[in-house]
């Protein structure tokens, strides 16, 4: 977007960040918000902010729109190599995990979505495995109207390519066979390729 170009050029993310420790949470959720867009072009300034620390406090804000903005905005983050490797370093995968079984599927959304990025790293993957991330996945996969259903698949594939992940997901095979008939073609994409991922011997 034309404004979060505008927004990087004029050097304004440090003060972004540094403002998400001081203002009214109304003002946080603007200022999430604009940080979500201004990911989706250039992230070493947040990253060198030190936003990662500042978003993990956030995950646990009492407010649904702060918690679920947060997530997003780590989603962002992770989408760039030097973000997941910050994720992981600052540990927030295991308070990603935590907000799966968050009461808001927006947060639950945003969380799968961001886990999805981090475990493609080794160090997330194992991360994840340790923050024990598969049951709250395999709910969400199990949940048909789930928002976070494609994200969880996707991620669940990811930590199968651990022999651990794989072994305890032989388990669950039926979870993800009940997602080929999900009407969405992506969400059965995504199963199938779990499936065989889950099931390939070495």
């Amino acid at each position: 977007p034309a404004g979060a170009v505008g927004i990087l050029h004029a050097g304004l993310i440090p003060s972004l960040v540094f403002k998400l420790k001081t203002e009214l949470d109304e003002i946080q959720e603007l200022i999430l918000g604009t940080l979500t867009n201004c990911l989706c072009v250039e992230a070493f300034e947040a990253l060198a902010s030190g936003a990662v620390t500042i978003l993990k406090q956030k995950l646990t804000h009492s407010s649904v729109a702060i918690r679920s903005k947060a997530a997003r905005v780590l989603l962002g983050i992770s989408t760039h190599p030097e973000g997941k490797k910050m994720v992981c370093e600052e540990d927030v995968i295991p308070v990603l995990v935590r907000l799966l079984e968050d009461t808001e599927p927006e947060v639950q959304a945003s969380a799968t979505g961001a886990l999805m990025f981090a475990t493609v790293t080794p160090q997330g993957k194992y991360s994840a495995l340790g923050a024990e991330a598969i049951p709250p996945l395999l709910k969400l996969v199990a949940g048909e109207t789930s928002k976070a259903r494609l994200s969880a698949i996707k991620t669940l594939t990811m930590l199968a390519e651990l022999p651990e992940g794989r072994k305890t997901l032989l388990d669950h095979v039926d979870t993800f066979q009940l997602c080929l008939n999900d009407p969405s073609e992506a969400v059965k994409r995504a199963a199938k390729i779990a499936i065989r991922v889950i099931k390939w011997k070495p």
